[in-house]
């Protein structure tokens, strides 16, 4: 892996993220999870290049970012799709993710992060907020919500992209 800027990502980060989705994992050595994601978004803010990940209650790998001041996104070729799809749908809480997928975790000092991603993007978290229907303007949002299990969005400032 080689460490670029985040302006040197060469792929379309919409496609990336909601069609190619991604692992998001926090935690060390010692305790850490995984979960697929395909909603979350790339940018500046603050005079800063950041992701927004967004992470509903439930999730077992929510209690990872709580706990943690790091966390990363993986990006992978299209043959680890069903892998991705073991982590979306089971729980770190029943499973070992990475012996289930044969997914091989690297930890470095201050995340968890796959060595077969084609792209990783180490974050260091900097703000989250819960979600809320009384913020949403368009009310079909809601749809998304019928368990009220809204997310929580974590913005996390970009400390190192590496790419294959």
């Amino acid at each position: 892996m080689k460490e670029i800027l985040p302006c040197e990502i060469k792929e379309n980060v919409v496609k990336l993220i909601s069609k190619d989705w991604a692992l998001l994992s926090a935690g060390n050595e010692k305790s850490w999870n995984t979960m697929t994601v395909s909603w979350g978004m790339m940018g500046e803010l603050w005079g800063r290049d950041v992701v927004s990940v967004f992470v509903r209650p439930q999730r077992f790998t929510k209690q990872f970012i709580d706990g943690s001041d790091y966390f990363s996104l993986c990006f992978f070729d299209d043959d680890y799709k069903d892998a991705l799809k073991i982590c979306g749908s089971k729980s770190g809480r029943d499973i070992d993710k990475a012996a289930s997928t044969g997914l091989v975790p690297v930890f470095d000092k201050s995340s968890v992060y796959f060595e077969q991603a084609k792209l990783v993007i180490i974050c260091r978290k900097i703000a989250c907020s819960e979600m809320s229907d009384k913020n949403f303007i368009d009310k079909s949002i809601n749809e998304c919500y019928a368990a009220g299990d809204f997310h929580t969005v974590y913005i996390g400032e970009i400390v190192s992209v590496l790419e294959k």
